[in-house]
């Protein structure tokens, strides 16, 4: 037994040593890339709690200090479905009221010192802005390198914009002038809601939100399993904002030791796709409509060369996305992730963690950064190829298909998977040089794999 938990310490510190940072594949930028060239496919299920203690959406969590949150629990169980991703939630407010249960709550820890002089709006002393908290930024760096050393990637919330627009949040936000030492005001045109702190055009604002990113970088950029986003669905006014510290955080991590991928999430509301995709942003969380396609159920594989993270926060919030989901979003080029609550969840949510792990096991067997959505190869709409070499179709909704092999003369091995029941089935040989027909051997959704053979 202890032979096996030293290998497995070092298997996993094998694994951290080889993670990244990541880059878009320069062949293939659908897909992030390790140093080594491998692409790397990202899945994983987040929860707003993984880095501040923070009572939201758990009915009966009133008290201040909030719940603490089991940080090495859920590792655990995100290893136990293997998936390799987790957003790192930042919460801003101190304190408000929920709007799912009506309940009055609270979040800790926050970047900066509560000194006072004099009491915050929610009983506590005042923020000083000038004044960074390390408690917060160990317990960041504490986060992350536990991340890394189980294998897992990292996004780092900068902000948080649903807070602001859609609860009473903003009465005890830090830069709310009467919550912090300093005087200052983020709600410019003062009509009580504060989007402007979003926003530029308050140079003191923005001059102590740069500080705050940089004590940030600081803090994680010597990890290799780091990702940045700027802000969860902060407003449609934000984007110059966003634009403006994306390229602040290059800049800055420019002169340091790793630089790591930044990302623009969808902005809600008042946001659109088409900013994200034109954004200086290495990746991009869309919502649910593209044009002809929907990134719920026909997702886009051509509407962006950045790397997509499909994230049902943005598609449905925390009340969508099943094993369907992630198998049509990974055939056609996309990384996926679920929010939720980690709590006992009913069927279909069940099925998307599990075809998290799915796709990730896919992902390391085949030849990844080859592959690339070709929804012409296989009348299911849904295949990943490297035409001629390999196949990985998906059949959602019928049992017979056909894919087309008309340019892959040779022999290929088929493969099925049976999604629902996590095993696979071998299928024998098929010809190339055609049109060939499958019928699946199983009910229920199913992978059809295709490698091509050795002369």
């Amino acid at each position: 037994m202890r032979n096996a938990c030293v290998l497995s310490l070092v298997l996993a510190g094998l694994a951290a040593a080889q993670m990244g940072p990541l880059r878009p594949h320069r062949e293939n930028p659908r897909w992030f890339a390790r140093p080594d060239g491998k692409a790397v496919v990202l899945v994983g299920s987040h929860v707003w709690q993984n880095l501040q203690d923070n009572g939201l959406i758990i009915r009966g969590a009133t008290g201040n200090p909030p719940p603490v949150f089991d940080y090495a629990g859920y590792l655990d169980t995100l290893a136990r479905h293997g998936h390799n991703f987790i957003r790192l939630w930042r919460w801003e407010t101190p304190r408000w009221t929920d709007k799912f249960t009506g309940e009055v709550k609270y979040a800790h820890p926050h970047p900066w010192l509560r000194t006072g002089p004099g009491l915050a709006n929610d009983g506590e002393p005042k923020f000083d802005l000038m004044r960074l908290d390390d408690t917060y930024f160990e317990r960041l760096r504490s986060r992350v390198k536990a991340a890394q050393e189980r294998g897992m990637y990292v996004s780092v919330m900068l902000f948080e914009g649903w807070e602001i627009q859609f609860s009473d949040g903003w009465k005890a936000h830090p830069f709310h002038a009467p919550n912090n030492s300093n005087g200052v005001e983020g709600d410019t045109n003062g009509d009580g809601q504060g989007l402007e702190y979003n926003a530029l055009g308050n140079a003191r604002v923005t001059a102590l939100q740069e500080a705050y990113v940089r004590k940030v970088i600081d803090t994680v950029n010597g990890f290799d399993n780091v990702l940045f986003e700027i802000a969860n669905e902060a407003h449609g006014g934000s984007t110059a904002w966003q634009y403006h510290l994306i390229r602040f955080i290059k800049q800055y991590e420019g002169k340091k030791p790793k630089q790591h991928p930044v990302g623009m999430t969808f902005q809600h509301r008042g946001g659109t796709n088409q900013v994200l995709y034109e954004s200086p942003a290495d990746w991009v969380s869309p919502n649910p409509e593209a044009g002809t396609w929907n990134y719920r159920t026909n997702p886009c594989a051509e509407c962006t060369t950045k790397v997509v993270l499909s994230d049902t926060d943005h598609l449905w919030g925390h009340t969508g996305g099943d094993n369907i989901w992630v198998w049509k979003s990974f055939t056609r080029g996309l990384n996926v992730l679920l929010m939720e609550e980690m709590l006992p969840s009913p069927t279909w949510q069940d099925s998307a963690r599990q075809a998290m792990g799915q796709v990730r096991r896919w992902a390391e067997r085949v030849n990844l950064a080859g592959m690339k959505p070709s929804a012409g190869s296989a009348a299911t709409g849904y295949c990943l190829a490297e035409r001629g070499r390999e196949y990985l179709v998906f059949q959602h909704d019928k049992g017979e298909f056909t894919v087309d092999l008309k340019d892959a003369p040779g022999r290929f091995k088929a493969e099925w998977f049976d999604v629902n029941r996590n095993r696979s089935v071998g299928a024998g040989e098929v010809m190339g040089a055609g049109v060939r027909t499958f019928t699946t051997p199983f009910p229920g959704p199913a992978v059809l794999y295709l490698v091509k053979m050795a002369e």
